[in-house]
């Protein structure tokens, strides 16, 4: 997440385009809570890259993109795009029926599924 960080700050200073390139699980609790601020580090880095600098930021989704990567700056892009058949989730499905008590149905967090409920623009090979 530091590396990251660093990136964006370094592309803001330049007035350059950052491209970032989503693979992740998320974080896991037992990694500790350092690993879980990362994501809010970047996301407040791109805030300003963004917003107070107006620079263009796209997000390309691969599989999987699950966890607060998806809860943060993998769908914060200017342009978002998936990979087809990529993987991309908060939580996965069995914590989701449970957490719910319903049926989540197959295919739902399957990158075609999402682009089709305008989740994001592109589906790219």
């Amino acid at each position: 997440g530091e590396k990251i960080t660093r990136l964006i700050e370094y592309a803001t200073n330049r007035y350059l385009p950052v491209i970032i390139v989503c693979a992740s699980g998320g974080a896991r609790m037992q990694e500790g809570s350092l690993s879980l601020m990362q994501m809010a580090k970047i996301s407040s880095a791109l805030h300003n890259y963004q917003f107070d600098k107006k620079l263009f930021y796209v997000s390309i989704l691969t599989s999987p993109t699950t966890g607060g990567v998806t809860a943060s700056f993998g769908m914060l892009g200017d342009i978002i795009i998936a990979e087809p058949n990529a993987y991309i989730a908060f939580a996965g499905k069995r914590v989701i029926e449970q957490t719910l008590n319903k049926t989540v149905p197959d295919g739902s967090q399957a990158a075609e599924y999402l682009f089709h409920k305008g989740l994001f623009d592109l589906i790219v090979p």
